[in-house]
């Protein structure tokens, strides 16, 4: 077993607080577990939240993130509630309520939807999600397209999941499906989280390529010969990595196959 330990963050803080540099507005941007007022940049996007499809709709996208971050229906960019709220720690997107007239979701409200987990994400996941994009990866839920054009280019990279198969399928239009795949999505077991990519500048959604690794979050304990064998074949030769929070540290492993030579 390979074990990598990354740091929390790229800037080298503390595991409770994490720190964001904008080069371009030349600002620093901090968020804590003390801190729940919502720090923006001087152009931030907006979105709705929907709590009925567990996702939030933006409605006016500014800065060069979101050609890594959200999936494309319809025309439209939708985030999972772990982006939605990496993105409001950061100052980089104001939430609204579709259902509310008030102008503002606090983030409190939004650490608390995760902490509920209805929305296919438990904490534990959240702070891989936070973790992997300071560092600058690429994160995107496991088995849900970026677009629908993506699934038609990439269809063979992700395999032996029912949700890619019913997005293949219904061409995933309408985001009432996207809901319903979310809400299946049973976080208490070992199973693929997320597909995670290699910082690249040339990344685009409608040919994103095959992840450079699946990740699973682990909980409690290590998964079992039969568990990592089943999910090594459902990620049709895809490497796999796990992951485990505990105390705020989020730590990476792997598994390597080693042939014991027969004593006599």
């Amino acid at each position: 077993m390979e074990f990598e330990d990354w740091a929390h963050s790229s800037g080298g803080t503390s595991d409770s607080e994490v720190c964001v540099q904008d080069t371009n507005d030349e600002e620093h941007y901090c968020t804590s577990g003390d801190i729940l007022k919502l720090q923006f940049r001087k152009n931030i996007s907006r979105a709705r939240w929907d709590d009925k499809m567990g996702m939030a709709e933006v409605v006016e996208k500014k800065g060069g993130m979101w050609t890594t971050t959200g999936i494309v229906r319809d025309s439209k960019i939708y985030c999972s509630i772990e982006e939605t709220l990496f993105l409001a720690e950061r100052g980089e997107l104001s939430i609204s309520d579709a259902d509310d007239d008030e102008p503002l979701i606090p983030l409190k409200n939004i650490y608390k939807k995760v902490a509920e987990g209805k929305s296919g994400c438990c904490w534990e996941s959240f702070e891989v999600y936070r973790h992997l994009k300071s560092l600058g990866y690429i994160v995107g839920r496991h088995g849900i397209s970026w677009t629908v054009k993506s699934v038609k280019n990439d269809s063979e990279s992700v395999k032996g999941t029912s949700e890619i198969k019913v997005i293949m399928d219904q061409r995933c239009d309408c985001p009432d499906l996207i809901n319903g795949l979310l809400s299946n999505v049973r976080i208490s077991e070992v199973r693929p989280a997320f597909d995670v990519y290699h910082p690249n500048s040339k990344f685009r959604k409608t040919s994103p390529g095959s992840p450079s690794f699946v990740l699973c979050v682990t909980s409690g304990h290590p998964p079992s010969k039969l568990e990592i064998e089943d999910l090594e074949r459902r990620c049709n030769g895809i490497p796999l990595k796990f992951c485990h929070v505990e105390h705020g540290r989020v730590s990476f492993f792997s598994f390597n196959k080693v042939e014991l030579p027969v004593l006599p």
